[in-house]
């Protein structure tokens, strides 16, 4: 018999959906590049706080959210290889796949943060960088994490089509409903979350994209006269 319970929260739905949409911003306007440097830059930030939003959220978050109920430990790496783990959430390699997603996006975001295209966007810490040398190393990472995350699209949305084809387990609804049918036996009470720890999350990464970049020039463009802005222009 099979029940419908509630895996994954809110949240977790709208950090999901708003971290393909900026990826997919981030490649276009990186790809058509000129004036929309200025975009990627703000659309890199959006990401910054988003993954800063998942890493409080795997603690604070509702069950399934949370790091620890999923985290690819050996011992649930060995129980699925043999066919034997149980669980509603990700299972251990899809657990594998998100954390290595979220540290790409972390050396992403992290080497965007000191790269410069020489002509509309510098980011904040590439001054940091004293060394032609540096610059290069860094502008290398920044492209191979890019290829490297494409790759891992490329698994999430075959998992996704294994998954729906093979199993008949379609992996898309929960994401959008947040809901999921499982075995009653798996059935089991979700905690954690809340409002007011979600909108104190927000706020926390917010603040440390404000912190990066400032409230003052914000994403001016090289070599233009200083603006001042007084708040972030989201």
């Amino acid at each position: 018999m099979k029940v419908t319970v509630y895996v994954w929260d809110f949240p977790i739905r709208l950090f999901h959906w708003l971290l393909v949409f900026a990826v997919v911003g981030a490649y276009v306007t990186a790809t058509l590049g000129g004036n929309l440097m200025d975009w990627h830059g703000r659309i890199g930030s959006l990401i910054i706080g988003l993954l800063v939003f998942r890493l409080i959220w795997g603690f604070i978050g509702t069950t399934h959210a949370r790091f620890g109920s999923f985290f690819p430990t050996s011992g649930r790496l060995i129980a699925y290889l043999k066919g034997s783990w149980q669980g509603i959430g990700h299972n251990p390699l899809g657990a594998m796949a998100v954390l290595a997603l979220l540290i790409d996006l972390a050396v992403l975001v992290g080497t965007g943060l000191c790269s410069s295209d020489d002509i509309a966007f510098e980011g904040p810490f590439h001054s940091l960088l004293n060394s032609d040398d540096w610059k290069d190393t860094v502008s290398g990472l920044h492209k191979q994490a890019f290829n490297f995350l494409l790759l891992l699209i490329f698994l999430h949305i075959s998992a996704i089509a294994f998954y729906r084809l093979v199993k008949n387990n379609n992996l898309l609804v929960p994401m959008l409903t947040g809901k999921k049918q499982v075995p009653k036996l798996f059935a089991s009470e979700v905690t954690g979350g809340g409002v007011l720890r979600f909108l104190s999350t927000v706020l926390v990464s917010g603040a440390v994209v404000w912190g990066i970049w400032g409230s003052v020039e914000f994403f001016r463009p090289i070599n233009s006269a200083p603006v001042v802005v007084l708040t972030p222009s989201f």
